[in-house]
Protein backbone atom coordinates (compact mmCIF):
# COMPACT_ATOMS: atom_id res chain seq x y z
CA UNK A 1 0.00 0.00 0.00
CA UNK A 2 1.34 3.26 -1.04
CA UNK A 3 1.41 6.46 1.19
CA UNK A 4 -0.79 8.38 -0.65
CA UNK A 5 -3.44 5.34 -0.55
CA UNK A 6 -3.64 5.21 3.37
CA UNK A 7 -3.93 8.80 3.51
CA UNK A 8 -6.63 9.11 1.01
CA UNK A 9 -8.54 6.29 3.17
CA UNK A 10 -7.76 8.25 6.26
CA UNK A 11 -8.95 11.26 4.56
CA UNK A 12 -12.29 9.23 3.44
CA UNK A 13 -13.45 7.77 7.26
CA UNK A 14 -12.38 11.37 8.68
CA UNK A 15 -14.80 12.76 6.19
CA UNK A 16 -17.24 10.02 6.97
CA UNK A 17 -17.08 10.81 10.77
CA UNK A 18 -17.25 14.07 10.12
CA UNK A 19 -20.39 13.56 8.15
CA UNK A 20 -21.79 11.19 11.07
CA UNK A 21 -21.24 13.53 13.72
CA UNK A 22 -22.87 16.60 11.33
CA UNK A 23 -25.87 14.12 10.97
CA UNK A 24 -26.43 13.33 14.93
CA UNK A 25 -26.05 17.22 15.42
CA UNK A 26 -28.77 18.26 12.82
CA UNK A 27 -30.78 15.98 13.86
CA UNK A 28 -30.54 17.08 17.88
CA UNK A 29 -31.38 20.31 16.83
CA UNK A 30 -34.35 19.56 14.59
CA UNK A 31 -35.56 18.07 17.49
CA UNK A 32 -34.50 20.97 19.56
CA UNK A 33 -36.69 23.35 17.43
CA UNK A 34 -39.48 20.29 17.63
CA UNK A 35 -39.17 20.58 21.50
CA UNK A 36 -39.34 24.16 21.44
CA UNK A 37 -42.27 23.85 19.03
CA UNK A 38 -44.88 22.00 20.79
CA UNK A 39 -43.91 23.22 23.92
CA UNK A 40 -44.97 26.77 23.62
CA UNK A 41 -46.92 26.32 19.57
CA UNK A 42 -49.16 23.15 20.68
CA UNK A 43 -48.70 23.81 24.64
CA UNK A 44 -48.48 19.82 24.56
CA UNK A 45 -44.69 19.50 25.19
CA UNK A 46 -43.29 15.85 23.59
CA UNK A 47 -41.50 13.79 26.19
CA UNK A 48 -39.81 11.81 24.11
CA UNK A 49 -37.48 15.37 22.31
CA UNK A 50 -35.44 15.42 25.78
CA UNK A 51 -34.48 11.74 25.52
CA UNK A 52 -33.37 11.77 22.58
CA UNK A 53 -31.49 15.26 22.55
CA UNK A 54 -29.63 13.97 25.55
CA UNK A 55 -28.93 10.38 23.46
CA UNK A 56 -27.50 12.15 20.79
CA UNK A 57 -25.28 14.58 23.08
CA UNK A 58 -23.54 11.41 24.36
CA UNK A 59 -22.99 10.23 20.90
CA UNK A 60 -21.88 13.39 19.32
CA UNK A 61 -19.61 13.82 22.27
CA UNK A 62 -17.85 10.46 22.56
CA UNK A 63 -17.91 9.94 18.48
CA UNK A 64 -16.55 13.47 17.57
CA UNK A 65 -13.60 13.11 20.49
CA UNK A 66 -13.13 9.63 18.71
CA UNK A 67 -13.12 10.63 15.07
CA UNK A 68 -13.16 14.30 14.13
CA UNK A 69 -11.53 16.22 16.82
CA UNK A 70 -7.79 16.60 16.11
CA UNK A 71 -5.45 16.49 18.96
CA UNK A 72 -3.94 19.81 18.03
CA UNK A 73 -7.95 21.11 18.90
CA UNK A 74 -7.39 19.87 22.36
CA UNK A 75 -5.98 22.36 25.13
CA UNK A 76 -2.38 20.92 26.33
CA UNK A 77 -0.64 22.27 29.29
CA UNK A 78 2.93 21.92 27.43
CA UNK A 79 5.33 24.15 28.96
CA UNK A 80 7.54 21.65 30.56
CA UNK A 81 7.72 19.47 27.42
CA UNK A 82 8.69 22.92 25.17
CA UNK A 83 11.12 23.30 27.83
CA UNK A 84 13.26 20.70 27.31
CA UNK A 85 15.25 19.26 24.07
CA UNK A 86 14.33 16.62 22.01
CA UNK A 87 14.98 13.31 23.88
CA UNK A 88 12.94 14.12 26.50
CA UNK A 89 10.55 15.31 24.24
CA UNK A 90 10.39 12.15 22.89
CA UNK A 91 10.94 10.27 26.44
CA UNK A 92 7.29 12.21 26.84
CA UNK A 93 5.42 11.54 23.81
CA UNK A 94 6.04 7.86 24.30
CA UNK A 95 5.11 8.09 28.02
CA UNK A 96 2.12 10.03 27.29
CA UNK A 97 0.77 7.81 24.23
CA UNK A 98 1.89 4.56 25.85
CA UNK A 99 -0.07 5.42 29.15
CA UNK A 100 -3.08 6.95 27.19
CA UNK A 101 -3.71 3.57 25.55
CA UNK A 102 -2.65 1.20 28.21
CA UNK A 103 -4.87 3.19 30.62
CA UNK A 104 -8.02 2.81 27.75
CA UNK A 105 -7.50 -0.59 27.17
CA UNK A 106 -7.32 -1.75 30.62
CA UNK A 107 -10.18 0.05 31.34
CA UNK A 108 -11.92 -1.85 27.89
CA UNK A 109 -13.48 -5.18 29.51
CA UNK A 110 -15.04 -3.70 32.50
CA UNK A 111 -16.39 -0.98 30.81
CA UNK A 112 -17.86 -3.49 27.87
CA UNK A 113 -18.80 -5.55 31.09
CA UNK A 114 -21.07 -2.81 33.13
CA UNK A 115 -22.57 -2.02 29.00
CA UNK A 116 -23.09 -5.26 28.45
CA UNK A 117 -25.41 -5.27 31.75
CA UNK A 118 -27.16 -2.21 30.93
CA UNK A 119 -28.88 -4.45 28.16
CA UNK A 120 -31.42 -5.43 31.13
CA UNK A 121 -32.77 -1.82 31.09
CA UNK A 122 -34.25 0.87 28.68
CA UNK A 123 -34.42 4.56 28.33
CA UNK A 124 -37.54 5.91 30.07
CA UNK A 125 -39.46 7.09 26.98
CA UNK A 126 -37.96 6.11 23.77
CA UNK A 127 -37.56 2.46 25.16
CA UNK A 128 -33.87 1.89 23.70
CA UNK A 129 -31.94 -0.67 25.56
CA UNK A 130 -28.99 1.60 27.57
CA UNK A 131 -26.27 -0.77 26.43
CA UNK A 132 -27.10 0.49 23.11
CA UNK A 133 -27.30 4.05 23.98
CA UNK A 134 -23.75 3.57 25.97
CA UNK A 135 -21.68 1.73 23.48
CA UNK A 136 -20.47 4.52 22.03
CA UNK A 137 -18.32 4.89 25.26
CA UNK A 138 -16.60 1.66 24.09
CA UNK A 139 -16.23 2.97 20.43
CA UNK A 140 -14.79 5.93 22.09
CA UNK A 141 -12.44 3.77 24.15
CA UNK A 142 -11.19 1.30 21.14
CA UNK A 143 -10.97 4.28 19.03
CA UNK A 144 -8.31 6.89 21.11
CA UNK A 145 -6.45 3.36 22.34
CA UNK A 146 -5.88 2.53 19.04
CA UNK A 147 -5.25 6.06 18.04
CA UNK A 148 -2.24 6.55 20.80
CA UNK A 149 -0.50 2.95 20.55
CA UNK A 150 -0.03 4.19 16.79
CA UNK A 151 1.21 7.40 17.99
CA UNK A 152 3.76 5.53 20.07
CA UNK A 153 5.00 3.68 17.33
CA UNK A 154 5.10 6.83 15.10
CA UNK A 155 7.20 8.45 17.84
CA UNK A 156 9.63 5.58 18.62
CA UNK A 157 10.05 5.75 14.02
CA UNK A 158 10.13 9.48 13.37
CA UNK A 159 10.64 10.99 16.99
CA UNK A 160 8.48 13.41 18.78
CA UNK A 161 7.64 16.56 16.97
CA UNK A 162 8.74 20.34 18.81
CA UNK A 163 5.38 21.83 18.94
CA UNK A 164 3.16 19.47 20.78
CA UNK A 165 3.44 16.18 22.94
CA UNK A 166 1.54 14.28 20.17
CA UNK A 167 2.19 13.83 16.08
CA UNK A 168 -1.07 13.86 14.30
CA UNK A 169 -1.44 11.17 11.81
CA UNK A 170 -1.84 12.39 8.81
CA UNK A 171 1.07 15.07 9.29
CA UNK A 172 3.26 11.73 10.06
CA UNK A 173 2.23 10.10 6.62
CA UNK A 174 2.60 13.12 4.87
CA UNK A 175 6.60 13.05 6.14
CA UNK A 176 6.72 9.16 5.14
CA UNK A 177 6.81 10.42 1.37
Amino acid sequence: MGVTFVKSIIGWLHKGAEGVAAAMLAAMFLTFVLQIFSRYVLVSPFGWTLELCLTLWIWIIFWGNAFVVRDADHVTFDLIYLSVGPGMRRIFALVISASIAIGLALSLYPTWDYIDFLKIKKSATLGIRLNLIFSVYAIFIVAVAAAHFIKFFQVLRHGAPEDRHLPELAQTVESSE
